[in-house]
């Protein structure tokens, strides 16, 4: 098996990985918020960091990967942004509309394509944009109902926005500046994130919910879903990061609202939640748009690997060209010449 094919193959496990355990995780949390009542979100998220550390201290300490320490101001920075973005697209949905929310979420893909063009020089061909807008249009038909706007929950929004944006194009920029993996990241990262959310949480969910965390009753039925999505959430954070390691941010968002739309189903199907014609119709618009820019992205790697391949030939060719202007040469020249001995004249030579 070729490295590009070994490369493809992790690629679509780590899509698979990212989608089974995302949806997995949002079932359960349906249940456990919806149901059992337990509403503190950014506190859970907090709990869901702090297991994740630990099984990948375990996984350490039985040599399943190697730590690769690497500058701690950047490894800080990006663990403290990132349970800052948590916490405000959290208090985003407490302070806004649902259909805002996801209006919200919808923003995420062409402020990162943004940021990318300007900072990264990254180039998004017309067929990539146009795949995108036809997905963010079937996700915003299925999703967004009302749009109630307020001056403090837009500014929220805004910020959880941008903050999002930055921390997921750090994600795929710190792999490849430090050569690390994303599991050596996340190990990295994990403590610093799970701080900030379990210093803030408590608090935002107080602020949310008017209730206290350590005040609710938690009864065996509600300790075996909180231990069942902390049990999921290592393998969702673990396929965040190897995600957006191995494509990029707008990738990873692409495949977020692919969750999106599997939850909706899977909501109807295993939840007899509310569905309507609107649902079925938007859903379908994203799968064609998420067809279209999966299609798109195939084909225009598979013309950068042969563009690659044609400069390296290329390159070759360049680099044996002047011996064998310099062979034609003196072939000329023995014409009218008495015989010369030989030279060597390439590598050629020494195996001839």
């Amino acid at each position: 098996m070729s490295e590009c094919q070994r490369f493809q193959l992790g690629t679509i496990g780590a899509l698979s990985l990212s989608v089974v355990s995302s949806v997995s995780i949002v079932i359960c949390n349906k249940a456990l918020i919806s149901t059992l009542g337990f509403t503190f979100a950014t506190t859970l998220t907090s709990w869901h960091l702090l297991v994740t550390f630990c099984s990948l201290h375990v996984a350490l300490w039985m040599k399943f990967f190697e730590h690769k320490p690497f500058d701690p101001r950047t490894v800080m920075g990006f663990g403290v942004l990132n349970g800052i973005s948590i916490g405000l697209l959290n208090l985003s949905l407490g302070f806004n509309s649902v259909g805002f929310y996801q209006m919200t979420k919808l923003a995420i893909i062409p402020c990162t394509v943004l940021l990318e063009t300007l900072f990264f020089r990254k180039k998004f061909s017309r067929s990539i944009q146009f795949s995108l807008v036809i997905l963010l249009f079937g996700v915003g038909i299925a999703t967004v109902t009302d749009l109630q706007l307020n001056a403090l929950g837009s500014l929220l929004s805004l910020l959880a926005v941008i903050t999002t944006c930055i921390a997921q194009i750090m994600t795929n920029a710190i792999q490849k500046k430090f050569k690390v993996s994303s599991t050596q990241l996340l190990y990295q990262s994990c403590p610093y994130q799970a701080l900030t959310l379990f210093i803030v949480g408590p608090f935002l969910d107080g602020l949310l919910t008017n209730q206290n965390v350590f005040a609710f009753k938690y009864t065996p039925q509600v300790l075996f879903f909180i231990v069942l999505s902390c049990l999921i959430s290592v393998s969702v954070n673990f396929s965040t990061f190897l995600v957006i390691g191995k494509t990029s941010a707008v990738t990873y968002q692409v495949l977020g609202h692919l969750k999106t739309c599997l939850v909706l189903a899977f909501g109807y199907v295993l939840l007899h939640d509310p569905f309507s014609w609107r649902n079925i119709l938007g859903i379908l618009v994203a799968v064609v748009g998420m067809a279209l820019y999966s299609y798109i992205c195939s084909r225009e790697s598979q013309q950068n690997v042969n563009e690659a391949s044609t400069q390296l030939s290329q390159a070759k060719e360049s680099e044996s060209d002047p011996l064998l202007s310099v062979e034609n040469a003196a072939a000329i020249l023995g014409d009218g010449a008495a015989p010369k001995a030989p030279s060597w004249k390439s590598n050629k030579d020494l195996h001839a």
